[in-house]
């Protein structure tokens, strides 16, 4: 398996398909990279290499009891690009995984990075509080915690159900995808998956995002019932500098997994790294 061991001997497993200028997927809670195989494709077919690691913690990687926050996320991330010695990349970040394209940006600067799409991201705050009442309160997150500890693998049936909008009239969201989401995650670890929730519930990403001077592409549904547009993506497209906002009517957490939303998410992708 090919896999890059991080500054503290955790072995991250990736994908690695295609030739050409970088685009490395970053992936969301509780998913791993196999969530990124279409795009995976997308870009390796248009002539890019394409690069999905899974999460410590999460897929194959390894299953490590500690260490899910953000800095460590981040420094993870810079093992990866230094270890493949990754230039000029696109960093393309969904849910979770935008607060880790975030911090890396934060910690690392943007020495290796071309530019960055986030998609249905986290960033810059998930909690409610005074200056963020669009936000999620403390209560859903508690609760999350308490479902995932109760009987996780319900927990992701049900879990699905919201993150594809799956009620939706119209929606396209098959069974199919719903069980690929409880398949990956069922291969998150349970500390893992109760620890990030508490990391992407209540970091705080705006100092992060004031330090993009890279073209970046916000992406974001406005049916998101994980992530709410107004609390994250609207907000992350107003901070970033010359950010364009692409919002997609109807469009549910997971819409990079649904037929329809998929295809229009991968034209946007593709117009964005011909830039």
């Amino acid at each position: 398996m090919p896999v890059c061991a991080t500054r503290d001997g955790v072995e991250i497993f990736y994908k690695d398909w295609g030739r050409g200028r970088p685009v490395v997927f970053i992936h969301g809670w509780p998913l791993n990279g196999d969530a990124w195989q279409d795009q995976l494709k997308a870009v390796a077919d248009a002539g890019y290499r394409g690069i999905a690691h899974d999460r410590r913690g999460h897929g194959r990687s390894t299953p490590v009891y500690d260490g899910y926050d953000f800095d460590t996320f981040a420094d993870d991330l810079d093992d990866l690009l230094t270890r493949l010695d990754l230039r000029d990349v696109t960093l393309v970040a969904h849910s979770m995984g935008g607060g880790e394209l975030a911090r890396y940006i934060g910690r690392h600067g943007t020495g290796r990075v071309r530019s960055a799409v986030l998609l249905s991201a986290i960033t810059p705050l998930m909690l409610q509080g005074p200056d963020n009442p669009e936000g999620v309160p403390r209560s859903v997150f508690d609760d999350i915690k308490a479902g995932i500890l109760k009987e996780r693998s319900q927990f992701w049936k049900d879990t699905a159900e919201s993150f594809f909008s799956a009620d939706r009239p119209g929606s396209k969201v098959t069974q199919g995808n719903k069980d690929a989401f409880w398949h990956m995650g069922m291969a998150q670890t349970i500390e893992g998956a109760v620890a990030c929730v508490d990391a992407f519930g209540t970091t705080p990403f705006h100092e992060d995002l004031k330090k993009f001077d890279i073209p970046t592409l916000v992406v974001h549904g406005d049916d998101d019932r994980i992530v709410p547009i107004d609390a994250t993506g609207r907000k992350a497209a107003r901070i970033v500098s010359g950010a364009e906002l692409k919002v997609y009517e109807g469009g549910s957490h997971g819409l990079a997994m649904v037929d329809g939303d998929k295809q229009r998410f991968h034209q946007d992708l593709l117009d964005f790294l011909s830039r």
